[in-house]
């Protein structure tokens, strides 16, 4: 499954530990990243600076859904049900 353009869905809300730039604690889940756009892209998409977090991410049925809401659920529903 490819991404979906103007989701933003993973940069929203899962949380990420490692440091990303502008956010060098990383973001809590729910909070936006700096780095997505008001379109809802990501700035660092294809640069070498974006967190390889980020680029191991793989959009997929489970945790994208049919849309960006769905998307949001599932991944949040994922992030609560992983948390330690």
């Amino acid at each position: 499954m490819q991404c979906r353009i103007g989701c933003g869905a993973c940069c929203i809300a899962p949380s990420i530990s490692s440091s990303l730039p502008g956010m060098p604690l990383g973001k809590s889940a729910g909070v936006r990243c700096v780095q997505l756009t008001a379109d809802h892209r990501c700035a660092l998409f294809g640069l070498p600076t974006r967190p390889q977090v980020c680029a191991d991410f793989s959009a997929s049925e489970e945790t994208c859904g049919g849309c960006r809401d769905e998307a949001l659920q599932n991944l949040a529903r994922l992030e609560e049900a992983t948390a330690p």
